[in-house]
Protein backbone atom coordinates (compact mmCIF):
# COMPACT_ATOMS: atom_id res chain seq x y z
CA UNK A 1 0.00 0.00 0.00
CA UNK A 2 1.11 3.58 -0.56
CA UNK A 3 3.19 5.27 2.13
CA UNK A 4 0.69 7.27 4.12
CA UNK A 5 3.23 9.37 6.03
CA UNK A 6 3.37 12.14 3.44
CA UNK A 7 -0.44 12.11 3.14
CA UNK A 8 -0.99 13.12 6.77
CA UNK A 9 -1.10 16.90 6.11
CA UNK A 10 -3.45 16.36 3.17
CA UNK A 11 -5.78 14.16 5.22
CA UNK A 12 -5.83 16.85 7.93
CA UNK A 13 -6.62 19.33 5.15
CA UNK A 14 -9.83 17.45 4.34
CA UNK A 15 -11.15 18.63 7.74
CA UNK A 16 -10.07 22.26 7.28
CA UNK A 17 -12.73 24.93 7.84
CA UNK A 18 -11.73 26.60 4.55
CA UNK A 19 -13.49 24.94 1.57
CA UNK A 20 -10.63 25.94 -0.76
CA UNK A 21 -8.10 24.15 1.44
CA UNK A 22 -10.32 21.07 1.61
CA UNK A 23 -10.64 21.06 -2.18
CA UNK A 24 -6.89 21.50 -2.63
CA UNK A 25 -6.11 18.60 -0.26
CA UNK A 26 -8.71 16.41 -1.98
CA UNK A 27 -7.33 17.21 -5.44
CA UNK A 28 -3.81 16.22 -4.38
CA UNK A 29 -4.96 12.96 -2.73
CA UNK A 30 -7.08 12.12 -5.78
CA UNK A 31 -4.19 12.86 -8.15
CA UNK A 32 -1.80 10.65 -6.17
CA UNK A 33 -4.25 7.76 -5.93
CA UNK A 34 -5.22 8.03 -9.60
CA UNK A 35 -1.58 8.07 -10.67
CA UNK A 36 -0.88 4.90 -8.68
CA UNK A 37 -3.95 3.15 -10.05
CA UNK A 38 -3.36 4.09 -13.68
CA UNK A 39 0.27 2.98 -13.51
CA UNK A 40 -0.72 -0.35 -11.92
CA UNK A 41 -3.59 -1.03 -14.33
CA UNK A 42 -2.62 0.58 -17.65
CA UNK A 43 -2.43 -2.82 -19.38
CA UNK A 44 -6.01 -3.54 -18.33
CA UNK A 45 -7.28 -0.41 -20.04
CA UNK A 46 -5.55 -1.39 -23.29
CA UNK A 47 -7.79 -4.47 -23.50
CA UNK A 48 -10.79 -3.30 -25.57
CA UNK A 49 -13.29 -5.66 -23.98
CA UNK A 50 -12.21 -4.77 -20.45
CA UNK A 51 -12.32 -1.06 -21.31
CA UNK A 52 -15.88 -1.52 -22.61
CA UNK A 53 -16.87 -2.75 -19.12
CA UNK A 54 -15.93 0.60 -17.54
CA UNK A 55 -17.59 3.95 -16.95
CA UNK A 56 -15.69 6.80 -18.60
CA UNK A 57 -15.21 10.20 -16.99
CA UNK A 58 -15.41 13.58 -18.68
CA UNK A 59 -11.76 13.21 -19.68
CA UNK A 60 -12.48 9.92 -21.48
CA UNK A 61 -10.45 7.97 -18.92
CA UNK A 62 -11.97 5.33 -16.64
CA UNK A 63 -13.85 6.94 -13.75
CA UNK A 64 -11.88 6.57 -10.53
CA UNK A 65 -12.62 7.27 -6.89
CA UNK A 66 -9.82 7.25 -4.35
CA UNK A 67 -10.66 5.55 -1.06
CA UNK A 68 -9.03 7.11 1.99
CA UNK A 69 -9.07 5.15 5.26
CA UNK A 70 -8.99 7.29 8.39
CA UNK A 71 -9.43 6.82 12.12
CA UNK A 72 -12.99 7.27 13.44
CA UNK A 73 -12.27 10.70 14.98
CA UNK A 74 -10.70 11.96 11.73
CA UNK A 75 -13.70 10.56 9.83
CA UNK A 76 -16.08 12.63 11.99
CA UNK A 77 -13.97 15.80 11.62
CA UNK A 78 -13.88 15.47 7.82
CA UNK A 79 -17.59 14.70 7.66
CA UNK A 80 -18.47 17.69 9.87
CA UNK A 81 -16.25 20.07 7.86
CA UNK A 82 -17.88 18.79 4.66
CA UNK A 83 -21.42 19.58 5.81
CA UNK A 84 -22.34 16.11 7.11
CA UNK A 85 -22.70 14.23 3.82
CA UNK A 86 -24.96 11.18 3.83
CA UNK A 87 -23.38 8.00 5.16
CA UNK A 88 -23.37 5.13 2.67
CA UNK A 89 -25.54 2.11 3.36
CA UNK A 90 -22.80 -0.49 3.93
CA UNK A 91 -23.74 -4.18 4.24
CA UNK A 92 -23.63 -5.17 7.93
CA UNK A 93 -21.03 -7.90 7.35
CA UNK A 94 -18.49 -5.32 6.14
CA UNK A 95 -16.26 -3.37 8.51
CA UNK A 96 -16.82 0.11 7.14
CA UNK A 97 -18.50 3.43 7.59
CA UNK A 98 -18.14 5.68 4.56
CA UNK A 99 -19.24 8.74 2.67
CA UNK A 100 -18.34 10.20 -0.70
CA UNK A 101 -16.96 13.63 -1.50
CA UNK A 102 -17.00 15.18 -4.98
CA UNK A 103 -14.98 18.31 -5.69
CA UNK A 104 -14.76 20.75 -8.59
CA UNK A 105 -12.32 19.51 -11.18
CA UNK A 106 -13.42 15.89 -10.85
CA UNK A 107 -11.67 14.82 -7.63
CA UNK A 108 -13.71 12.03 -6.03
CA UNK A 109 -12.93 10.59 -2.62
CA UNK A 110 -14.55 7.84 -0.61
CA UNK A 111 -13.74 8.49 3.06
CA UNK A 112 -13.79 5.26 5.07
CA UNK A 113 -13.33 4.22 8.65
CA UNK A 114 -13.78 1.07 10.68
CA UNK A 115 -16.91 0.25 12.62
CA UNK A 116 -14.77 -1.65 15.11
CA UNK A 117 -11.43 0.01 15.95
CA UNK A 118 -8.81 -2.61 16.76
CA UNK A 119 -11.05 -5.31 15.26
CA UNK A 120 -10.40 -7.87 12.55
CA UNK A 121 -12.27 -6.15 9.69
CA UNK A 122 -10.50 -4.99 6.53
CA UNK A 123 -10.46 -1.28 7.37
CA UNK A 124 -9.45 -1.88 10.99
CA UNK A 125 -6.57 -4.11 9.84
CA UNK A 126 -5.48 -1.53 7.26
CA UNK A 127 -5.41 1.24 9.86
CA UNK A 128 -3.49 -0.94 12.32
CA UNK A 129 -0.87 -1.85 9.71
CA UNK A 130 -0.52 1.33 7.65
CA UNK A 131 -2.25 4.17 9.49
CA UNK A 132 -4.38 6.69 7.65
CA UNK A 133 -3.92 6.78 3.89
CA UNK A 134 -5.05 5.68 0.46
CA UNK A 135 -6.64 2.29 1.16
CA UNK A 136 -8.01 1.59 -2.32
CA UNK A 137 -8.82 3.04 -5.69
CA UNK A 138 -12.26 2.30 -7.12
CA UNK A 139 -12.86 1.86 -10.84
CA UNK A 140 -16.49 2.42 -11.90
CA UNK A 141 -17.71 -0.54 -13.93
CA UNK A 142 -20.73 -1.08 -16.15
CA UNK A 143 -20.31 -4.85 -15.73
CA UNK A 144 -18.25 -5.89 -12.72
CA UNK A 145 -18.80 -9.61 -13.35
CA UNK A 146 -17.39 -9.47 -16.88
CA UNK A 147 -14.54 -7.15 -15.85
CA UNK A 148 -13.63 -9.57 -13.04
CA UNK A 149 -13.69 -12.52 -15.45
CA UNK A 150 -11.43 -10.72 -17.94
CA UNK A 151 -8.90 -9.88 -15.23
CA UNK A 152 -8.98 -13.49 -14.04
CA UNK A 153 -8.65 -15.17 -17.46
CA UNK A 154 -6.61 -12.73 -19.55
CA UNK A 155 -4.41 -11.19 -16.90
CA UNK A 156 -4.10 -14.14 -14.48
CA UNK A 157 -5.27 -12.06 -11.51
CA UNK A 158 -7.09 -13.64 -8.59
CA UNK A 159 -9.97 -11.55 -7.27
CA UNK A 160 -10.31 -11.19 -3.50
CA UNK A 161 -13.80 -12.75 -3.71
CA UNK A 162 -14.75 -15.69 -5.96
CA UNK A 163 -17.77 -13.74 -7.21
CA UNK A 164 -18.92 -10.13 -7.27
CA UNK A 165 -20.61 -9.28 -3.97
CA UNK A 166 -22.89 -6.56 -2.57
CA UNK A 167 -21.18 -3.29 -1.71
CA UNK A 168 -22.25 0.06 -0.28
CA UNK A 169 -25.48 1.66 -1.50
CA UNK A 170 -26.58 -1.33 -3.55
CA UNK A 171 -23.42 -1.55 -5.65
CA UNK A 172 -21.79 -4.81 -6.74
CA UNK A 173 -18.05 -5.04 -6.10
CA UNK A 174 -14.93 -7.14 -6.29
CA UNK A 175 -11.34 -6.37 -5.37
CA UNK A 176 -7.89 -7.09 -6.77
CA UNK A 177 -4.60 -6.64 -4.92
CA UNK A 178 -2.08 -5.65 -7.58
CA UNK A 179 1.56 -4.54 -7.62
CA UNK A 180 1.84 -0.77 -7.69
CA UNK A 181 4.50 1.19 -9.55
CA UNK A 182 6.44 1.60 -6.29
CA UNK A 183 6.53 -2.18 -5.71
CA UNK A 184 3.92 -2.01 -2.95
CA UNK A 185 0.49 -3.60 -3.31
CA UNK A 186 -2.50 -1.50 -4.32
CA UNK A 187 -6.11 -2.54 -3.72
CA UNK A 188 -8.29 -1.93 -6.77
CA UNK A 189 -12.07 -2.15 -6.37
CA UNK A 190 -14.37 -2.70 -9.33
CA UNK A 191 -17.66 -0.99 -8.49
CA UNK A 192 -20.85 -1.51 -10.48
CA UNK A 193 -23.64 0.87 -9.59
CA UNK A 194 -27.21 0.27 -10.70
CA UNK A 195 -27.38 4.01 -11.48
CA UNK A 196 -24.56 3.63 -14.03
CA UNK A 197 -25.55 0.38 -15.66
Amino acid sequence: MPDSTDLAPLIRGLADADPARRASAAAEIFQRGSKLARAATQQWFADAEFAACLVRGRDGLPELTVGVAVEPDTFERIRTASGLPRLADVPPDQDAKEFELDFPGGARLDVLTTREPGGSGAIARYLQKFGEGIQQVEIAALNADRATEILRTRFGLAPIYPATRPGADGTRVNFFLVPGPDGKKLLIELVESSAKS
